[in-house]
């Protein structure tokens, strides 16, 4: 098993020049927690979790104007707030080096780079997608097939 055969190959990218306002809106409206950072020539130069955003956020205790809150987030550039030189991971890397990375370093994801290129992430998620395949035999969407109700 490799991690070709588990990562998301549909990744969801934000280049260097972004704002931490940027970051923030993109997590909530894709629900997605990790998302790599890329420079102009689409290199990964780091990665931005929903916890760094929360971690730079001020705080909601703090007395200022929804205006001055916003323009916090504005003004931060997100290469303040990412996660700069990522572990990396290639699409050949067996399933089990990567799980012992995530666990060994206690991160939720994993950049996959081939050819000096992004070519996907693999998320703790995606690990607990094989587990549950693992632990109960077939996908998840077999399964699903079998326990869903049928239509009149």
């Amino acid at each position: 098993m490799f991690v070709r055969d588990y990562m998301t190959t549909n990744v969801t990218t934000l280049r260097e020049d972004a704002r931490l306002l940027d970051a923030a809106l993109l997590i909530r409206r894709t629900g997605k927690r990790h998302v790599p950072v890329l420079d102009l020539e689409d290199h990964v130069i780091g990665i931005i979790s929903d916890r760094d955003v929360a971690r730079l956020a001020p705080s909601m205790l703090a007395r200022m104007t929804p205006e001055e809150y916003n323009s916090i987030f504005e003004a931060t550039p997100i290469t303040v707030a990412m996660t700069k030189g990522p572990i990396i991971v290639t699409p050949d890397t067996p399933v089990e080096e990567a799980v012992a990375i995530l666990y060994s370093k206690k991160i939720g994801a994993l950049l996959v780079v081939e050819d000096g290129k992004l070519a996907g992430i693999l998320t703790t998620s995606d690990m607990l997608g094989l587990l549950n395949e693992l632990l109960h035999g077939g996908s998840m969407e077999e399964r699903a097939k079998k326990h869903r109700p049928a239509r009149k």
